[in-house]
Parts: C-alpha cells; sequence; structure tokens
C-alpha cells in the first residue's frame, strides 16, 4: 500500500485540512481534489455518494497528492471492507459508543491477525508490486470513531485505548442534540468546548489524534489551537453555496436598486 500522507502528517504534529464529498460527480470530485486539501472524505453516511461514485471520485482524485478517505454510514464490516478495497486509506465511522463497538471498527479496518478484514483490495491493490498492498495495509490505513454521544464521550479511554483505532472524529451536530442542545456545527458553548478538551485530552494520553468536523475555516483555524489535527472546513455542496450567495450579494449590491 502506498504510503499515508495524512497519516504521516499527523504523527509529525501538523494541522490537516479535510473537506467532504456529498456530491457524486467525478467532476466535482476532480475539481475540489485540487484546491489544496490534505485530505478528501467521500460523505457515504450523509451525502448522496454510494459505493460506485466513491470508486469514481476517488478516481477523479488520483493525480493529487491528497489522502482519500471514506465516511461509511454505519460500523459494518462489509460496506468498511468494500470502502477500503475500493480505495480509501481511511474510515471513518460514526456512532461509536464503547470498547466493542471500536474494537468491531478496528477489525473491520485492519487484516489478521490484527484485525478481520477480509482479502480482496480489488482497486486498492492494484497499484505497487504483488501483495505490497496487505503487507502495509494495517500499518497506512487510518481508523477513526466518531465520537457524538454522551456515551462516546464517557467512553472515551477506553474507545482510544483500543489497538487499531487511529484517531477521533467529532460529530458536533449530533453531539449537541445528544446533550439537549441545537444541531449546529460551530459550537461555542462552555459545556461542549469543555468536552472538546476532554476528548483531545484522552487522545494524547493515548498516543491518538482528534478531529472535528466544522462549517468554516476561520473555526477550525481555531480549533486546531484547541488540539486538533484533522479539521473538515466545510463540503462541497457547502462551499459551491457559499460562493454563489456571495456572487450574487457582490452582483446585486454593485448593480443597484435594479438588480434586486
Amino acid at each position: 500500500m502506498a504510503k499515508n500522507a495524512l497519516k504521516a502528517r499527523i504523527a509529525a504534529g501538523k494541522a490537516n485540512a479535510n473537506v467532504f464529498l456529498g456530491i457524486p460527480n467525478g467532476y466535482s470530485a476532480e475539481v475540489i481534489s485540487q484546491c489544496g486539501w490534505n485530505s478528501v472524505t467521500v460523505d457515504m453516511q450523509h451525502g448522496v455518494q454510494d459505493f460506485m461514485s466513491m470508486v469514481t471520485c476517488f478516481q477523479a482524485m488520483q493525480a493529487q497528492a491528497i489522502t482519500p478517505l471514506a465516511r461509511v454510514p454505519w460500523n459494518e464490516p462489509g460496506i468498511i471492507g468494500k470502502a477500503l478495497d475500493g480505495g480509501a486509506m481511511g474510515i471513518i465511522c460514526p456512532m461509536i459508543n464503547d470498547r466493542a463497538e471500536a474494537q468491531a471498527l478496528a477489525d473491520a479496518c485492519m487484516y489478521p491477525p490484527l484485525g478481520k478484514r477480509s482479502n480482496g483490495p480489488f482497486r486498492a491493490g492494484i497499484y505497487g508490486e504483488a501483495n505490497s498492498y496487505q503487507a502495509t495495509a494495517n500499518d497506512e490505513v487510518l481508523v477513526i470513531a466518531m465520537i457524538e454521544t454522551q456515551a462516546g464521550v464517557d467512553n472515551i479511554d477506553e474507545i482510544v485505548s483500543v489497538p487499531g483505532i487511529s484517531g477521533i472524529y467529532i460529530g458536533p451536530s449530533d453531539m449537541g442534540l445528544a446533550y439537549g442542545l441545537p444541531p449546529i456545527q460551530d459550537r461555542e458553548e462552555p459545556l461542549i468546548l469543555g468536552i472538546y478538551d476532554k476528548l483531545v485530552a484522552s487522545c494524547k494520553k493515548h498516543g491518538k489524534f482528534a478531529g472535528l468536523h466544522n462549517n468554516s475555516a476561520a473555526y477550525a483555524a481555531k480549533m486546531v489551537a484547541r488540539g486538533f489535527q484533522l479539521c473538515t472546513l466545510s463540503s462541497d455542496a457547502g462551499l459551491m453555496a457559499r460562493a454563489a450567495r456571495e456572487a450574487i450579494g457582490v452582483f446585486r449590491t454593485g448593480a443597484g436598486d435594479s438588480a434586486k
């Protein structure tokens, strides 16, 4: 397997910019991938992506020096293994609540004897020498557990202590709902910020990293100072809509009343 540049940057203590792809289109993935990201995540949980569109997006990104990730719909070994076989160099898995669920995720991502992943990297293994993928995949694949519930917060130490788990990724919307708060992303509540600090501290204690989903680059940049190393700035659809609204606003302001 090729070296995972994102994993190497995380190990070196660097912060990384990630974007989610919810649009199932190779051309939009190709355009987004040229913008300087460290990683690009195909979102099969909440986006309009499926397995085939994930592969198409990965193919479109192939020429760029970025790490392809996939967020899977659930902690299910079939789709996790298939996403890795399709070229994902890391898995973000939602709703990990305890050690058993973290262990199941690690098992699905790792080949024996470290895990239970079935052999068959039909696309991921076509680059490099024969069998080189299987020889290094356990060292290079990122296994990322999403923490977004009270149970996940309460059990964080046992989750990140599972061998094979590379780090965590916080889902702030579900985290808010779990604590009776609105499902927003760039959070400022003292309660949630305190939880973030607790999760980051646990990751550091166990030699793992923390990632966070954000809705703006400015907020994501602030979270680096809080200890986060994988920061999603937005999604392809979010960036497109934001740029479109900004362009329309500039036009209507500049053109005057006749354009309103």
